[in-house]
């Protein structure tokens, strides 16, 4: 029920089947034809969301494509992988729940084949397991239904915007080329990470998260500051959602992860990195 106007969420978008919240009180506005035009002048950023019911795509498909995003639909791994043939995506919307191969094996086997492109899991499950899951294979963020669009779309814009793929968005300033640690190098430009001209492959969560080490060396980071730069908004107090974020990247940058010398934990305080790899 809204809020605001007490009209039922099913009454207001009967498509939705119960796994959208509304938007209180504005519900969801289908741009105008004019807005329709206007848009397609644009270059504009591609969503790719892959869910198997069609009511929720259409009603998201609209959405998205109403706030200037350019948006694509997959019901399955199958018509995924023939969206991506397509056209090449800038995020993608993943449904953990799909018929045949499910959305944590599909991560799996795209950030094995090295696909960059950020990823929002998207659940009817909202346990802490099928999130931590979900982050380990790769996943930037995790968002349960039913959910409230606004905040699919704010974290659709976070994501894009430290991944760099938000057209809409106005730039940062450039950053340095790049920085050294240990026998690694990071170009912040390209998003790479090397080792002795040896690329390492990283997923946009892994290059945001490493990039601001890189950049507050020998200084402790508190799990809220490393969460708001990451997610782009407050921590709940029992989301450990950074730690495993971090466990994730010590095993790609520390030669034994359970004794790290690049990132080390910090009892109760956070992390901290130290580019020279010593205590």
């Amino acid at each position: 029920m809204c809020a605001s106007c007490g009209m039922a969420v099913t009454q207001a978008f009967p498509q939705a089947n119960g796994l959208l919240q509304c938007v209180t009180g504005a519900h969801l506005r289908v741009p105008t034809q004019r807005a329709v035009l206007y848009s397609q002048t644009m270059d504009k950023t591609h969503i790719l969301i892959v869910d198997d019911d069609p009511g929720l795509l259409e009603l998201l498909e609209e959405y998205l494509s109403g706030n200037g995003y350019s948006v694509s639909c997959a019901a399955n791994g199958m018509e995924l992988e023939q969206r991506l043939a397509e056209k090449n995506a800038d995020l993608l919307l993943l449904d953990l729940m799909l018929p045949g191969e499910d959305g944590l094996s599909l991560a799996r086997k795209l950030r094995a084949g090295g696909a960059r492109l950020p990823i929002i899991m998207l659940s009817a499950r909202g346990e802490d397991i099928d999130r931590i899951v979900g982050l380990e294979v790769g996943a930037d963020d995790y968002l349960a239904k039913p959910f409230n669009p606004r905040e699919l779309l704010a974290r659709i814009r976070a994501v894009l915007r430290r991944t760099g793929e938000d057209q809409a968005t106005t730039t940062e300033a450039p950053a340095a080329a790049g920085s050294g640690f240990g026998p690694f190098h990071l170009d912040i430009d390209s998003r790479r990470l090397t080792r002795e001209n040896r690329e390492i492959p990283l997923t946009s969560g892994d290059f945001n998260l490493l990039r601001l080490f890189v950049e507050h060396p020998n200084r402790v980071l508190s799990r809220d500051m490393l969460m708001e730069w990451i997610k782009g908004y407050d921590r709940d107090p029992f989301d450990r959602s950074i730690d495993v974020r971090v466990t994730r990247l010590r095993r790609k940058i520390e030669a034994d992860p359970a004794a790290p010398v690049y990132i080390r934990t910090v009892r109760g305080e956070g992390y901290m990195f130290t580019p020279r790899g010593s205590d």
